[in-house]
């Protein structure tokens, strides 16, 4: 396994051409074309053009350079660089929260506003895909190599102490009160200045997501890509994947314009588990858990106000974790903080009360979690080119959301914080523990309460065989030769951590299976 490019450069643009600049139907053949540009997309583009086959990325997003994405406000990145301005969202069916669903629209997809969080699939869940799934390839000692390959290529690293901002030391020092133990994270960055916005987009190139990671590598092999490129449809003829079909979009309304078409002997679809599906049925692939059993660690936030400046801006987004809950609860405790102005937009309150809340910002300290969640949604085609996500919070996950806050807040009033916002909307601020204990005794209901998630995953799930899933431990589907699915939508359940690092490792797989394996689909597309 090799090294990838460390970082970008002004040669690798070149291998980029934009959508909505181009004026004249585009046609092509090619080995392999790659739907999407993200933590999978990227990841198996490096791959197969190492390996010398000619690649090309369609990326529905538009390409931003480092320096670009890196010099926008919060608000333009949600603009410019997430998915429907960063408004997307799972609707709650029930009792069930509207859960914000944070997801990347350019080249480098999700990986650009990640917190830039890596951790390996815990092996607990590994251990059940290969005893309870039959997954014997999907075992910790099988991905270790995948893993340690992406692990040295993103440069992971361990979040210093030197890097916690005061808010995230005094959430530390109330858990600790608690007897909570804390870690440290670890992420993919490389000469972190603490900046608090990787989110956004860093504004020091000190993330290395997919853009200044993998893609210059898989340029560099030869590989092409194109932005603002939207896929309509698979092409499948006898029952084989022969290439796809789509329009640039509009440099000035976005809408659908010029046509492409590219033939190509392997389609790969990255599309993320929320765009994925619905490229696959839009295709024709009608397999029944196609758009079924989306996951997202649903995950809160808890806002506390100390009496000392906090500057909570002033360090690493997220530093430290516990995972001392998630056997016995099923929820994972991780330090966060967000822009000032993205967190007041949730402040409580109205007139002089959320005005005297924002002037604290420099006293509020930020912390939060998610939690390991059953697979409760679902995605479905829609009007328009997003889909429509639905998605059922069972009884149990609730319980597990109104502990992991409660947590939360008990661990900020043993740090001394004065005051403590609870995403639960209408609510005041609370002023002591016992405060807090109608969040188990009376639980508000779900759709009381502020949520988010980051990690969509599930909706093409890996089987064994047809009955159980929509693609093969290979990642190929079972309905359609040479279609291959490399992103989070083929892990078959929550994983309950952080998606980044096991999207990337299981696409590493998936790509070093296609290589190894390239003659036959050759073969096939014959």
């Amino acid at each position: 396994m090799n090294d990838a490019t460390d970082a970008t450069d002004d040669s690798s643009y070149e291998s980029i051409d934009h959508g909505r600049t181009i004026g004249a139907p585009v046609r092509a053949s090619v080995d392999v074309v790659i739907v999407g540009s993200g933590a999978a997309g990227s990841v198996v583009a490096s791959h197969l053009a190492r390996a010398g086959l000619d690649v090309v990325v369609l990326e529905e997003g538009g390409h931003y350079t480092p320096a670009e994405y890196g010099a926008m406000t919060p608000s333009q990145s949600l603009r410019r660089v997430g998915r429907e301005a960063g408004l997307c969202t799972a609707v709650g069916l029930g009792d069930t929260p509207l859960i914000a669903l944070m997801a990347g629209k350019c080249v480098g997809g999700s990986s650009v506003m990640t917190g830039g969080v890596c951790f390996r699939i815990p092996d607990e869940v590994l251990h059940g895909w290969d005893r309870d799934l039959g997954l014997h390839s999907m075992t910790p000692e099988a991905l270790d190599p995948f893993f340690s390959d992406v692990e040295d290529r993103v440069h992971v690293e361990t979040v210093p102490d030197t890097m916690r901002s005061r808010g995230t030391e005094l959430f530390v020092e109330g858990a600790a009160k608690l007897g909570i133990p804390m870690k440290p994270l670890r992420r993919n960055t490389h000469h972190c200045k603490g900046a608090a916005r990787c989110n956004f987009g860093c504004p020091n190139r000190a993330k290395m997501s997919v853009d200044i990671s993998y893609l210059p590598d898989a340029f560099a092999h030869g590989a092409r890509l194109y932005s603002d490129a939207l896929v309509e449809k698979i092409d499948i003829t006898g029952g084989v994947a022969r290439g796809v079909r789509g329009r640039f979009l509009d440099g000035e309304t976005g809408e659908p314009r010029v046509a492409f078409e590219f033939r190509a002997k392997l389609v790969v679809v990255a599309c993320g588990s929320m765009h994925t599906p619905v490229l696959l049925r839009r295709s024709g692939v009608d397999h029944k858990d196609v758009g079924r059993h989306l996951t997202m660690h649903p995950a809160f936030r808890v806002g506390a106000l100390f009496d000392q400046e906090i500057a909570g801006w002033d360090g690493a987004l997220q530093s430290v974790y516990s995972d001392h809950f998630l056997a016995s609860d099923g929820f994972t405790l991780v330090g966060v903080y967000s822009p000032v102005n993205i967190l007041s937009a949730a402040f409580p309150g109205i007139g002089p009360d959320y005005r005297r809340l924002v002037r604290e910002s420099p006293r509020l300290a930020i912390f939060g979690g998610m939690v390991h969640d059953d697979g409760g949604g679902r995605v479905h085609r829609w009007l328009s080119r997003e889909p429509l996500v639905l998605y059922r919070m069972i009884e149990r996950d609730k319980k597990r959301l109104m502990k992991g806050i409660h947590t939360v807040g008990r661990m900020a009033f043993a740090a001394g914080a004065r005051e403590v916002m609870l995403p639960v909307f209408g609510m005041p601020t609370l002023k002591n523990e016992a405060e807090l204990d109608f969040l188990l005794e009376r639980p508000p209901s779900g759709r009381q309460v502020e949520c988010m998630a980051f990690h969509p995953l599930g909706s093409a799930k890996m089987a064994t065989d047809r009955q159980g899933g929509v693609v093969k431990p290979s990642g190929e589907t079972w309905d359609v030769d040479n279609l291959v699915v490399a992103d989070g939508s083929v892990l078959p359940t929550s994983i309950g951590v952080n998606s980044q690092l096991p999207v990337m490792a299981v696409a590493t797989k998936i790509a070093l299976g296609i290589c190894a394996d390239w003659s036959r689909y050759a073969r096939r597309a014959a």
